[in-house]
């Protein structure tokens, strides 16, 4: 892993790892002033996944779910070149974390059925996966920015609730 990492020329310290996804790496990056994510994109193999231009699918998405009004951190540059997104950091417990510790606030998925109203309405699915969810005093974040056509068979209630079963 890089110590040091540029987005658009900007140098960013690389603090940890924070996640590996079907598309990139995701790291906690440290400018002499605040936390953001750093995203790097990679081009391993998915079996279960077909991508085209990975970076500009992110940049796509996050419009797409903006325009929505998903809560979601802010995609803050795009460095094309690198392949690399920096986007705002949310701390707080990712819902696997809070799953797996049987803590997960009912409000949660209230907000949870609430992002999955909006986003049926807009014939669109996210990755329901828990970690691509943060809880931050007491507000469900969605920090992935992918988003797909909306097939039931993905939709939350027939594939995300698996992961998220013990909050239900």
């Amino acid at each position: 892993m890089e110590r040091i990492m540029t987005v658009n020329d900007k140098e960013y310290e690389i603090r940890k790892l924070l996640g590996r996804g079907k598309g990139g790496y995701s790291y906690l990056a440290w400018d002499g002033a605040r936390e953001y994510v750093l995203k790097q994109i990679h081009h391993e193999p998915c079996d279960y996944y077909q991508f085209g231009n990975k970076l500009e699918a992110e940049v796509n998405d996050y419009r797409r779910l903006l325009h929505l009004g998903i809560k979601m951190p802010a995609l803050i540059d795009v460095d094309r070149e690198r392949e690399r997104i920096l986007k705002e950091y949310i701390a707080g417990n990712t819902v696997d974390e809070l799953v797996r510790q049987d803590r997960v606030p009912p409000e949660c998925l209230e907000q949870l059925r609430d992002m999955c109203r909006v986003l049926y309405a807009a014939h669109l699915n996210i990755d329901y996966y828990p970690t691509n969810f943060v809880v931050r005093e007491g507000q469900l974040y969605y920090i992935d920015f992918e988003c797909n056509e909306y097939m039931e068979e993905w939709n939350f209630e027939n594939w995300g609730v698996k992961y998220w079963s013990k909050t239900l």
